[in-house]
């Protein structure tokens, strides 16, 4: 049983990082520890680190010390190659990936990158390694210029070298191909596909493909006038002002790097003027050329403009800086999230998941880390694509998880708000957010706004709510985007970024109510720990829950752990354990724990029980021997909401943990609530689980 995997590649540039990206991601969804080695790295004159090692490290948080993931830089390789002892190269990979194993559940390799001396030597290096490993290979080649007939060719011989040398490959991915080619392309992979492997053609995506202005001010070199915070801009292609403005304005596209020398006032000025109206696209950046830079005159109002694109000022000339700017490679780096997720989707996108988990894993893990958690999380979301709706549509963070979430491809949404407004944002952001994917509704604009008065009106009039009162209240976000819910216009919402929590889920408890034979609406936290993940409950709603309620809780909470994979095993947590206590509020929890073992007789309970007896199996063990609960709890039910929501915060901000909810449950549909102070990743979380609550509708 094999527990490495080699990624390899036949030429430069060939996007093997996005495949190894996938691989790791995909076993780390599987795996407590997933190890990454590179067995030959390329040098940088300047003394950086490995780009790809420190992608790997820096956006999965793999425990390893950088210099456990390589074994020899290309001009050490080259002088063994050169001394002939070839030998001892490879024994020094086998050793230290070895090493590896020993400590790792799987772990990837990835081959070498093509990029200088020696090439020619490196394809059979790289089957020789794979060989001596007894490693499976993946190998990735780029179909970008390439004929059909010359990506079979390649494949053909590669596949032939790996078979002399008895490689196994399990899948072979041509990447950055014409997308009008791609079905061509894989069709007559699969009809020449001796070897069955995994046939994956992914095509050219220029979100991936084309550099940022941050990459291209490092590449340059130079001065940068403004614009820090919008280095990230994406740049699509790049355009020579030295026409006369009028004429120029014409020749702005989306994410358009703009070359001029530094006393073209008029370009400068007009590119950030056409930047803030909504009538042009949204530019990447500016470079001005000849070291020339602007009149302080044009340098003071460039300074008072907010959020302004990355304006650089670099040596060369307009022809010799248009030159460089055409060989610049664009780099999956880890501080560009938002390009590693994207990549990580398309891989998941374009690749045969299941059958590749199916050749790859072969192993049943015991528990759940957070990023199991959240992989699930993404995988169940999209067995089945919801429609959310998101009340909050001005707010950025709502804006930058829509971009992520549409990307994607996990849910459809819908964004309350004016649509003009949200465009600007959107521009003003720099966000890849295509708004013909997003249905954005205006509430009091919307065609279906009168009906959805009426229905308000009919469902509250026997609470004396009038026809007018019925208007008002429905040109409220949170009404318009709950009714959307309940009248099946969407599946779920998620707000709160903007609202209280009583102003997002009272429209919810007034006419979507709560599930036959459910009096208690209740939340739990997805508590996402360094070893497992937990479920908190309640941690958001009810402030002193009764005896009844309490049982309630602990039965929609250990529902929920069950619809998310998480076995349940609840603990009625109290200031005492066992019989040791009394007092009226443990006597609340031990009654309640006795309705829920006469509700329930299936489900494993404890109470009461004290919070380290609940999850420290030493403890447990001590306070409570024998216990099913004790020492392995996964769901935590609180006292009361003061209790609760204390710990929760505790938990999170002393074991920086990551808390995934409130979720709501207990609602006939689901709605869901955000934190004001909360960030795009629970946002994005948020959605993910309202989808999956959906699934279950």
């Amino acid at each position: 049983m094999s527990k490495i995997i080699y990624i390899a590649t036949t030429e430069a540039y060939s996007g093997k990082s996005l495949v190894v990206l996938g691989i790791v991601n995909m076993l780390l969804g599987k795996a407590f520890k997933v190890g990454y080695f590179k067995p030959i790295i390329d040098e940088d004159p300047s003394g950086k680190r490995d780009v790809d090692i420190e992608t790997m490290l820096g956006h999965f948080n793999l425990d390893l010390p950088y210099e456990d993931t390589f074994a020899f830089s290309r001009h050490q390789a080259m002088t063994h190659l050169e001394e002939e002892t070839r030998g001892d190269l490879i024994d020094t990979i086998i050793r230290k990936v070895k090493i590896l194993e020993e400590s790792h559940d799987f772990t990837v390799i990835e081959g070498s990158d093509y990029l200088g001396e020696g090439a020619a030597f490196e394809f059979e290096t790289n089957i020789t390694i794979a060989k001596n490993l007894n490693a499976p290979a993946i190998f990735v080649i780029s179909g970008a210029g390439k004929t059909t007939d010359q990506i079979l060719g390649t494949v053909q011989t590669a596949l032939r070298n790996f078979n002399a040398r008895d490689v196994e490959v399990l899948a072979v991915i041509i990447n950055k191909v014409d997308r009008e080619k791609s079905d061509e392309i894989k069709k007559v992979l699969e009809a020449h596909n001796t070897n069955r492997a995994i046939i994956a053609v992914i095509p050219y995506l220029k979100d991936l493909q084309n550099p940022t202005m941050k990459e291209i001010f490092e590449q340059l070199g130079g001065r940068l006038i403004t614009g820090e915070a919008q280095l990230g801009n994406q740049v699509d292609n790049f355009i020579t002002g030295a026409m006369q403005l009028p004429s120029f304005l014409n020749y702005i596209t989306e994410n358009v790097l703009i070359v001029t020398p530094g006393d073209r006032a008029d370009i400068i000025i007009g590119t950030l003027q056409a930047n803030l109206s909504v009538n042009y696209p949204r530019a990447a950046g500016i470079v001005l050329t000849a070291d020339m830079m602007p009149d302080r005159s044009v340098l003071k109002l460039i300074e008072g403009l907010p959020n302004s694109i990355p304006i650089l000022l670099v040596p060369g000339n307009t022809f010799a800086t248009t030159t460089r700017l055409g060989s610049i490679h664009s780099r999956l780096t880890a501080d560009n999230t938002k390009k590693l997720e994207l990549a990580i989707a398309t891989f998941e996108k374009y690749v045969d998941m299941a059958t590749l988990e199916e050749r790859i894993i072969t192993f049943v893990p015991e528990g759940i880390t957070p990023h199991m958690f959240q992989y699930q999380l993404v995988k169940k979301a999209r067995m089945a694509i919801k429609h959310i709706v998101l009340p909050e549509g001005k707010d950025e963070r709502i804006l930058k998880a829509a971009a992520r979430l549409i990307n994607q491809e996990i849910v459809r949404l819908t964004l309350l708000g004016d649509p003009s407004d949200l465009a600007a944002s959107i521009k003003q952001l720099g966000l890849n957010l295509d708004l013909q994917k997003v249905s954005v509704i205006d509430p009091i604009h919307d065609p279906r706004f009168n009906d959805y008065v009426e229905t308000l009106y009919e469902l509250r009039k026997h609470k004396n709510v009038t026809l007018a009162m019925a208007r008002d209240l429905m040109s409220d976000v949170s009404y318009f985007g709950t009714m959307m819910v309940y009248k099946g216009h969407a599946d779920g919402m998620v707000s709160g970024a903007m609202h209280t929590t009583q102003h997002t889920i009272r429209p919810a408890l007034q006419f979507i109510k709560t599930k036959p034979g459910i009096s208690t609406v209740s939340s739990v936290f997805f508590m996402c720990l360094p070893d497992r993940v937990s479920v908190f409950g309640d941690c958001a709603v009810n402030p002193d829950p009764t005896a009844e309620q309490l049982a309630e809780i602990a039965i929609s909470s250990a529902e929920s752990s069950l619809q998310f994979g998480i076995e349940p095993r609840i603990a009625m947590l109290s200031y005492s354990s066992g019989t040791s206590g009394e007092g009226a509020d443990v006597e609340k929890v031990r009654q309640a724990t006795a309705l829920v073992r006469q509700k329930r007789p299936d489900l494993k309970i404890e109470g009461p029980i004290q919070y380290d007896a609940a999850v420290d199996p030493v403890v447990g063990a001590q306070k409570l021997p024998g216990s099913q609960v004790a020492g392995q709890a996964s769901v935590l039910i609180f006292p009361d909401l003061n209790t609760g929501n204390n710990t929760y915060k505790a938990v999170q901000r002393e074991t920086d943990a990551l808390a995934i909810g409130p979720m709501l449950q207990g609602l006939n549909k689901p709605i869901n609530d955000l934190s004001r102070g909360c960030t795009v990743d629970d946002v994005f979380n948020t959605v993910l689980i309202t989808a999956i609550q959906a699934q279950e509708n």
